[in-house]
């Protein structure tokens, strides 16, 4: 049977729904952001005129690095969506030119 406590004891469950949420969200996020640095480097693997292979992985292994690095440091997200931003520009120019 399940176990029913006192009415003023709820703040702790809701703590830890709390808790569930936030790591969630920043799952969530780190998700995305791993989706659109693969979706960017497939991009630099097949149209890329040069160094297509090579860009690709670093862009990658550096994404995964700066995902990495955002959520130790609390999920700011900048250097991941800097860097991903910058790995996008230098795909495109590698494409057009």
């Amino acid at each position: 049977m399940a176990e029913h406590a006192p009415s003023g004891s709820h703040m702790g469950d809701m703590e830890a729904h709390r808790a569930t949420y936030r790591n969630f969200v920043k799952g969530a996020i780190v998700l995305s952001l791993v989706s659109f640095y693969i979706l960017v480097a497939l991009v630099s693997f097949r149209f890329a005129n040069s160094l297509n292979v090579f860009t690709g992985f670093v862009g990658l292994i550096a994404g995964f690095i700066a995902i990495a690095i955002d959520v130790r440091a609390g999920g700011r997200w900048i250097l991941s969506l800097g860097l991903l931003v910058v790995f996008a520009i230098v795909t495109a120019f590698k494409v057009s030119s």
